[in-house]
């Protein structure tokens, strides 16, 4: 800053008048190559050396590493590894240029974290196993602590910690400390980390579908904190993936069936009621007596809600939940009763996905088949006949066109019986005449 003394002609005082030198025009900075990145040509924030000696910004080596290339984008030679140094020489000459200049274009880089190396992630899991086996449960809290920690610092620490089989460790510490209460916490927190370590394999999935690990989650899934519910539910999903007979029972023993349905009813999430739906949809499948329980409980009234203005991904699982429930006779009973379900089925059609649009159909067939004629009637009056045959049309998959095509014959056979009075019905004038 530079002070430039002024005298005016009406005034005996002399008032300072502040003034600042032209400063060199932001174009002009030039990054020195030593610091540009080989690859975006833009300067490092984060300088990493790979196995040819060649350094490069952490980022643009990712990106190119990831997009299947094997070799250095300088030298074109094959790497032998994929490890990336930081390169802490050029970091700090690059820290030191940012603030000599000091420009508002060059904005000083900060000290990069060290990402996690699959090295320091072995090491954890030998440590947290080790305190598994003595039963230190006091041990294995700092760790699943340590654990956390790493991977809400960055989604590469999560990567990392994903490809290197903490998983299995994890559910093997669940196991082992599922039936002292007074461990809920660390459980708790244990369910928390398996939900973005997903899938960890069948080995990880059979320790938590232990008598004492399904009771423990079970438990959990009754919580009355919202934010355990729902990593519960992720993991009875995953519990249910099994389709073992002794699974289903352990949900029948421990009340599981009316704790989804009521955490979908409280809407605590989108993801709970989509891991919700998810578990109640493998439970039926594989225990169809047990739709009976949900039925009890109020399943199909809230399904039926659910379809009505969910989004998408929540709509076709309620769709295929409820195409389940109608595999029994009790429950195309139940569907039947509520008068939003054939409407809404017509309505989905070729309009949410087509999981969505199967299951619709295969509802409308299994209360058309099993029922009186009042059932075709309605799907005809509703305009699913146009509908389906549009599923025929489009690009949709064989098992898809199979259904709409016994559909179409069903609701063909009505439409012949009905042909004598559709002219004259004015509700029906947008039914065109049987093909």
């Amino acid at each position: 800053m530079v002070f430039l003394w002024r005298t005016r002609s009406n005034e005996k005082k002399i008032t300072p008048v502040l003034s600042w030198p032209e400063s060199e025009p932001e174009s002009e900075i030039t990054i020195p190559p030593e610091f540009q990145c080989p690859i975006s040509i833009d300067l490092m924030k984060d300088p990493v050396i790979i196995s040819t000696g060649i350094t490069y910004d952490r980022v643009s080596i990712e990106t190119w590493i990831n997009s299947g290339n094997k070799t250095c984008p300088v030298t074109n030679t094959v790497l032998t590894t994929f490890d990336q140094i930081p390169n802490h020489t050029i970091r700090k000459m690059i820290q030191g240029w940012c603030v000599e200049k000091g420009s508002p274009l060059i904005q000083r880089i900060p000290t990069p974290r060290v990402p996690l190396m699959p090295c320091e992630v072995y090491e954890i899991s030998r440590k947290l196993s080790s305190a598994t086996r003595r039963g230190d449960y006091e041990k294995c809290g700092v760790i699943i602590e340590k654990i956390k920690k790493l991977g809400d610092e960055s989604e590469k620490n999560r990567k990392c910690v994903n490809e290197n089989s903490v998983g299995w460790v994890l559910c093997d510490c669940f196991d082992k400390f599922s039936g002292d209460e007074k461990l809920t916490f660390m459980l708790n927190e244990i369910l928390s980390l398996l939900t973005w370590m997903f899938p960890i394999g069948l080995e990880g999935i059979s320790k938590l579908a232990s008598a004492t690990s399904f009771r423990c989650v079970a438990g959990l899934l009754k919580s009355t904190d919202d934010s355990v519910r729902q990593n519960a539910a992720f993991i009875m999903k995953e519990i249910l993936s099994l389709d073992e007979t002794r699974v289903h029972a352990f949900a029948v023993e421990n009340g599981v069936a009316e704790a989804l349905v009521k955490l979908i009813g409280d809407s605590v999430s989108s993801s709970s009621t989509k891991s919700s739906l998810i578990a109640i949809y493998q439970m039926v499948l594989q225990k169809p007596e047990i739709a009976s329980e949900f039925l009890e409980i109020g399943l199909v009234s809230i399904t039926v809600e659910m379809i009505v203005d969910a989004e998408n991904s929540v709509c076709e699982k309620a769709l295929a939940v409820l195409d389940a429930i109608c595999e029994t006779e009790h429950g195309r009973e139940e569907v039947r009763k509520n008068a939003l379900v054939m409407p809404l089925l017509v309505k989905k059609i070729a309009k949410v996905s087509e999981l969505a649009t199967r299951s619709s159909m295969s509802m409308i067939l299994k209360l058309c088949k099993t029922g009186n004629t009042v059932a075709v009637e309605d799907a005809v009056r509703l305009g699913a006949f146009q509908k389906v045959l549009l599923v025929l049309q489009v690009g949709y998959g064989e098992e898809t066109k199979e259904k709409a095509t016994e559909l179409l014959k069903m609701m063909n056979t009505q439409m012949k019986l009905m042909s004598d009075c559709v002219d004259s019905l004015k509700e029906f004038k947008y039914i065109k005449k049987p093909f």
